[in-house]
């Protein structure tokens, strides 16, 4: 009994603290590559090239006093960034790197469903901060996330037709011979930015205008609470990152060596982790007209297109003879 409780204790650390390592070495990693991209060092005085920057941030950031409004909620004012990491670390669960910590044969819808939980997260802390500020951010991020989660659920159904299955491991199996970003590179590159606009990052970071709305939903907020929405904000940019490299550039599968399938996933999210990175420094913030117009006018039908001819393929052949 006693060696069961601590093994559903320890379990999930083995996820959740290399994910919140990497969280903090990506924050680390994008003021560095941004600070190039700029012409300046970014960091470099905490440790040695400034690698211990992550973590003076997080001291600094959890041992400052909390400060909340007198007039927000108070229950919902901490409810909600509490929330938001949840929802964040629980995404990892069915990640098959190079074993899930949980098992589904549903793992994709799995990660659909929860990840639609995060508008709550972001819609409860614009309003019980009480400022207008924080909830017209909030609002934006509810349409501009419900939004484009219709297109990644769109994405993926021609995905799981081709492979067949929901479980996440089929996915790495199933591209063994090819990516499936080669024929599907329409899908991929929809998929790509549909994800940039999902994790809220520039050019589609309205949610967060700082020119704005002065950080929007969580002007609100700092110190520990503060942290983490930050710390939930990067590892959904990981796992958007994780997840579109076992949907379409393939994972390397070897049943013999399951830990190279997991060195293949994290070379491939980091290289992707970087092209955000890139983005970020490279274009500037959508109207937020444009944002609604990108994924309602011109997504949609072409996502919506793909999915008829995925669809309307396999049954128009499924009457022919076997050598056809």
């Amino acid at each position: 009994m006693m060696l069961t409780v601590v093994t559903l204790i320890l379990h999930p650390l083995t996820m959740i603290v290399p994910v919140l390592l990497a969280v903090a070495f990506l924050t680390l990693l994008e003021r560095k590559t941004i600070g190039y991209m700029q012409l300046r060092k970014g960091p470099n005085i905490v440790g040695p090239y400034g690698l211990l920057q992550p973590v003076a941030d997080g001291i600094k950031l959890f041992i400052k006093e909390p400060v909340r409004p007198s007039t927000a909620s108070p229950l919902l004012f901490i409810a909600a960034p509490v929330l938001a990491l949840a929802i964040a670390l629980a995404l990892w669960l069915p990640m098959p790197l190079p074993y899930p910590i949980v098992d589904l044969n549903l793992g994709m819808l799995f990660i659909l469903a929860l990840s639609s939980l995060a508008v709550y997260s972001i819609l409860g802390a614009g309003w019980a901060s009480n400022s207008k500020y924080a909830l017209v951010g909030a609002l934006r991020a509810v349409a501009q996330t419900i939004s484009y989660e219709v297109n990644l659920g769109l994405i993926l159904i021609p995905v799981i037709i081709i492979v067949g299955e929901f479980a996440l491991q089929t996915f790495t199996v199933s591209q063994e011979a090819t990516w499936m970003m080669l024929p599907m590179w329409p899908l991929a590159a929809m998929w790509f930015i549909s994800t940039l606009a999902e994790t809220n990052r520039a050019p589609f970071d309205l949610t967060e205008g700082e020119s704005e709305l002065v950080s929007g939903f969580n002007v609100e907020y700092a110190g520990g609470p503060f942290a983490l929405f930050f710390l939930a904000e990067y590892s959904n940019i990981l796992l958007m990152n994780t997840l579109s490299v076992i949907l379409f550039l393939g994972a390397s599968h070897n049943p013999a060596f399951p830990e190279l399938t997991t060195i293949n996933i994290m070379i491939k999210a980091a290289l992707l982790s970087v092209v955000f990175l890139w983005v970020r420094a490279s274009f500037p913030r959508f109207r937020y007209d444009q944002l609604m117009h990108l994924t309602w006018k011109n997504f949609l039908p072409l996502t919506l297109a793909m999915v008829i001819w995925n669809l309307a393929i396999p049954t128009a052949f499924a009457g022919l003879p076997p050598q056809l």
